[in-house]
């Protein structure tokens, strides 16, 4: 049956006709696909999120994982009084140095011997060995007749047959195979310690009359002869004032720090720099009294020393810069996790890490910066052991008195990251105070990683604060105007325009921002202070004369268009404003009102939170006038003539009925343009010193978390602690996100509740 015209009128069809149900079937059945495909999307929009959230999740998960130590092999060995023991970075060979002049290496997994060497030394005459920095690779034997033997250990890889790997383990002789004098009195060494770094060889030794003596070898090689080379020695003594029997003695990587300690407790810390004139920086008490110290180790870099206490405490002490510029040391943090003598300290290579071994044979694994104890549990059977510790801080060896090995696996990928480290203020090496830090990579090998998310948070507060303080006075107030006062025709035009402002990308804005706003602000900082001054008076001002004017001159202009008055007025007070800003800066700033404010100690950056606040305020207004003015524009007329009916003026209606019914949707506008600012990337990336300061000072940039990720997450290596970590910024970004807008949802319903009965 066909539909039918007659007279011009179409004639539908029955309602129980074949067409009329097959348009009803069809209908049903696009009302259902429409339904199931746009639920299908919102629940697909919610799959991806939380998928989103548990993968953010699953990466960041390790960073918080403890240690966990793993038993590879144990054996018997002949191999007995072992002074010292270190394992190569792959954890299969291993090298025993013993006190009576034999270095031994052997595989690691089952002690088969790889090569023994006999340094020419004689046995009998040995009284004291020493090992310098574990990077280094050196060790150093002390004599009865002052004199001193210094050896490293090295390893030749090959590959012979193109895939499997050949280590031959070697003992070289950095200043030759003579022994070097030490102490000129010819007094046995009974304590020693080494550094071999660059050439320069190091040596300090505490003699049997208790005088501590040092000894620098600078080797020169020759310009014809590579192989040939002469020495040049540097001695000097010293005999420190009131101090007991000395216990241990450390010198520094870099030969410049010299550590000893006393059997009172007592800690001398010298300056030995110029080796010929050394000189005492501090002596310190250390420990409380009936307490003593039963090892020191330097930290990698050289720069702090752990002591090991009699009572199971570890300290870290480290030299720190007074208000005068001078140096004293400073018990910096401590671990008192195990409750045994320390008997033994293995520090990590490349971290700020370590392990203790204690009177009872339990091992504690440590990290300084983050604070954090990772593991302590009983693992050797007795506390004469020696332990080694791989370079990769993943394998530890162990060898006791009488001979017995343990190979351990150590799995400890990030111990440098805990909520101390990436939320209080952390004190670290060679800084004069505890500080929230943000630096995660440096050109030095014993750098110290820096991963405080506090600065990185603050930025993003920073900038969302400029943000939002720019965009949401103009914009709410635009939104009201253009959705209640303004002529239909006027706001055809405006609304569209200031919509289509939040397709311009991000990283335009970012780029005009940083190479044209941010040098004119600087060059005419007080054209656009007068600006943000004079704007806001004017407008007032204009008003005012505006309702001064005859009552013909102001019905000439048609109603809702008064707002086209005020864009001759903002145009004349920029351009007046910015022409004299030269002239105010003479005036009042001696011509350079950025060098005024460093003077005057408020920093000045040309990228600053000014110009974020600016230009960022530029990119969420749209977000915020687009949904005010629909909220607004959406309260029901008859709400508006009612009030008007009433006896209210328009101001009292819009103050009193319509901003109250549109408020769930003001503040949704309010808290969406917030989240807008707390992700924004590309503008607070490209128009900031992206430094990760923390200063609420507007003429300062600031680094934030979303910006921190798009600079350094293309340099990080996957899995690495410092890549975890940035994938723990995202989280937080996406939590903060998800808190706000979850907040800003209660609060909308509860206003939307509150004023639905208007």
């Amino acid at each position: 049956m066909q539909e039918q015209t007659v007279d011009d009128q179409t004639v539908l069809p029955a309602a129980d006709s074949p067409i009329a149900k097959r348009r009803r079937a069809w209908r049903e059945t696009k009302d259902k696909v429409a339904k199931y495909g746009v639920g299908f999307g919102g629940i697909s929009v919610i799959l991806a999120i939380v998928l989103i959230f548990f993968y953010l999740l699953y990466v960041v998960l390790p960073l918080f994982q403890g240690a966990d130590l793993e038993t590879r092999t144990i054996y018997q060995t002949e191999q007995t009084a072992t002074q010292f023991l270190t394992l190569n970075e792959y954890n299969d060979v291993a090298l025993s140095v013993s006190d009576n002049g034999t270095a031994r290496f052997f595989e690691a997994e089952n002690g088969h011997p790889m090569l023994e060497v006999d340094l020419p030394v004689r046995p009998e005459a040995i009284t004291s060995t020493a090992a310098g920095a574990a990077v280094t690779g050196v060790f150093a034997y002390g004599m009865t007749d002052g004199s001193a033997l210094v050896f490293n250990q090295d390893y030749k890889i090959t590959y012979p047959t193109g895939t499997q790997r050949k280590i031959i383990p070697l003992i070289e002789y950095p200043l030759g195979e003579e022994l070097v004098v030490v102490d000129p009195q010819g007094q046995p060494l009974e304590l020693l310690s080494v550094q071999s770094y660059d050439d320069q060889t190091t040596f300090a030794a505490v003699t049997a009359d208790q005088r501590v003596v040092l000894k620098s070898v600078i080797r020169e090689a020759s310009f014809l002869d590579p192989s040939a080379f002469t020495l040049k020695e540097k001695a000097a003594s010293i005999s420190p004032t009131g101090a007991a029997r000395i216990t241990h003695l450390q010198l520094d990587i870099d030969q410049r720090e010299l550590y000893f300690v006393d059997d009172k407790g007592f800690i001398y810390f010298y300056d030995v720099q110029d080796i010929a004139s050394p000189r005492l920086v501090q002596k310190v008490k250390a420990v409380p009294t009936g307490v003593g110290i039963t090892s020191l180790e330097f930290l990698t870099g050289g720069i702090s020393v752990l002591v090991g206490r009699s009572d199971g405490q570890i300290d870290q002490w480290f030299p720190v810069r007074d208000k005068d510029n001078n140096y004293f040391l400073h018990n910096v943090r401590s671990f008192n996790d195990q409750q045994a003598a320390i008997v033994a300290i293995a520090v990590e290579q490349a971290r700020k890490g370590f392990l203790a071994l204690d009177s009872t044979g339990k091992l504690g694994v440590y990290h300084t910066t983050a604070e954090r104890t990772l593991l302590v549990e009983p693992q050797l059977e007795s506390a004469d052991a020696v332990i080694g510790l791989s370079p990769r801080a993943n394998g530890l060896i162990s060898l006791t008195a009488d001979g017995q090995v343990k190979l351990i696996h150590i799995d400890n990928e990030h111990p440098d990251i805990s909520w101390h480290s990436l939320w209080e203020k952390v004190w670290y090496e060679s800084r004069s105070e505890p500080e929230h830090i943000w630096q995660s990579s440096s050109a030095s090998s014993d750098f110290e990683p820096k991963f405080s998310l506090t600065p990185l948070t603050f930025g993003t507060i920073k900038a969302a604060f400029y943000a939002m303080l720019v965009a949401v006075p103009l914009a709410i107030m635009g939104a009201i105007f253009t959705a209640y006062f303004m002529s239909p025709k006027m706001r055809s035009i405006v609304k569209p325009t200031i919509e289509i402002m939040e397709a311009l990308p991000t990283v335009i804005l970012g780029f005009l921002a940083g190479l044209w706003l941010a040098p004119i602000v600087e060059d005419n900082l007080p054209g656009v202070f007068t600006i943000l001054f004079m704007l806001p008076l004017m407008i007032i001002l204009t008003a005012w004369a505006w309702t001064k004017l005859p009552r013909r001159w102001r019905e000439a202009i048609p109603d809702g268009w008064e707002a086209a008055i005020l864009i001759p007025i903002v145009i004349v007070v920029g351009i007046v404003s910015m022409s004299l800003s030269s002239s105010i800066e003479l005036w009042l700033f001696d011509g350079n009102m950025p060098q005024f404010l460093n003077d005057i100690g408020i920093d000045f950056d040309q990228r600053n939170s000014l110009v974020v606040g600016l230009v960022m305020g530029f990119a969420v207004i749209p977000t915020i006038f687009s949904i005010t003015e629909d909220a607004i524009f959406g309260v029901p007329k008859h709400l508006t003539i009612g009030s008007l009916a009433l006896g209210a003026t328009p101001w009292q209606t819009m103050t009193r009925v319509v901003l109250l019914t549109a408020s769930p949707g003001i503040f949704s506008a309010v808290m969406i343009g917030l989240g807008r600012a707390v992700g924004e990337t590309m503008i607070v990336l490209m128009a900031t010193g992206n430094t990760p300061i923390m200063d609420f000072n507007i003429f300062e940039g600031f680094r934030a978390l979303s910006a921190n990720i798009a600079v350094e997450m293309p340099e990080a290596e996957v899995n690495s602690s410092h890549y975890r970590v940035l994938f723990l910024a995202a989280l937080v970004l996406f939590m903060a996100t998800f808190v706000l807008n979850t907040a800003a949802e209660v609060v909308r319903q509860r206003l939307r509740k509150k004023y639905s009965s208007l």
